[in-house]
């Protein structure tokens, strides 16, 4: 069958070995809308969104990730970002140099697809625990193999008014900006791609809405600071075409910080961008 768990579940995927400077880290915040000096000067205390380490390791990369999985027969059309998540040992560096170990940690047969999840840590040359990150991506058509389901307790937003509640205008050139991050699949930019996958136009980048809702967060509810983050996690819930508004509502708990993302105004007012947003700090 396509997807074999027993050779891919805990399969090593291997180590990538890579580094950053202060102006992948600008470029980055610019990408996601972060326009305060801490996030864009380098002589104003440069902070750096912990998101970024999401995207450091294939930062300069310039084509679309391979699907190169053991025991996985699968291909792009196939695939959804299902969800993403990151937890840092402390701030990251504006600069820097690091590897990442990746493995295949789960797979969850959903009868008409499977959820692959994959595990990253990134260690400095010292050997000094940097970041965590944790994915999973959802492959249609190819559940059925009676393996296990999963389990997944959904985010319970509270009841009461929101503790933040406002709107990010997502910039006609948001998609062809954020791009320069790592990602050139041609479904962010080429309207003719984007139309035989099924979208009227380019989409943005999920992994774009991702980091300007934990910069909305960061700015709304923390007081700015960066630092203060220990871990963001959330699923992608939809899409988001550039030109629309991305409202982000957030409740203060104890020790975190839960949210929700959707379409704000027009023909799509309410369609849910992320889901079970959880902010640790």
């Amino acid at each position: 069958m396509p997807i074999d768990p027993d050779v891919a579940i805990g399969a090593e995927l291997g180590a990538v070995d890579f580094s950053w400077t202060e102006s992948d880290v600008l470029l980055y915040h610019l990408a996601i809308g972060a326009t305060d000096l801490s996030y864009t000067l380098e002589t104003a205390g440069l902070q750096v969104l912990p998101s970024f380490g999401v995207v450091a390791p294939t930062f300069h990369a310039s084509d679309p990730p391979p699907l190169d999985l053991p025991g996985c027969d699968i291909n792009l059309a196939q695939v959804v970002h299902g969800s993403q998540s990151i937890t840092v040992a402390g701030p990251l560096p504006t600069s820097g140099s690091a590897t990442v170990r990746t493995r295949i940690s789960e797979i969850w047969d959903k009868g008409k697809a499977a959820v692959i999840w994959q595990e990253g840590t990134a260690t400095s040359p010292s050997g000094e625990h940097l970041w965590t990150t944790r994915s999973s991506i959802f492959v249609k058509g190819e559940g059925g193999w009676g393996g296990d389901r999963g389990s997944s307790e959904p985010v319970v937003l509270p009841e009461r008014e929101p503790d933040t509640d406002t709107t990010y205008d997502v910039a006609p050139t948001q998609a062809l900006l954020y791009r320069l991050c790592g990602d050139r699949n041609p479904l962010h930019a080429d309207p003719d791609f984007a139309k035989a996958a099924g979208f009227p136009a380019p989409i943005l980048h999920g992994l774009c809405s991702y980091g300007i809702v934990l910069r909305t967060l960061t700015d709304t509810l923390l007081g700015g600071d960066a630092t203060r983050v220990r871990g963001f996690g959330v699923k992608f819930a939809g899409v988001v075409f550039p030109g629309e508004t991305i409202q982000i509502r957030g409740w203060r708990e104890d020790g975190r910080v839960v949210a929700s993302a959707s379409v704000a105004g027009g023909e799509r007012d309410g369609a849910p961008v992320l889901g079970d947003v959880v902010l640790t700090c």
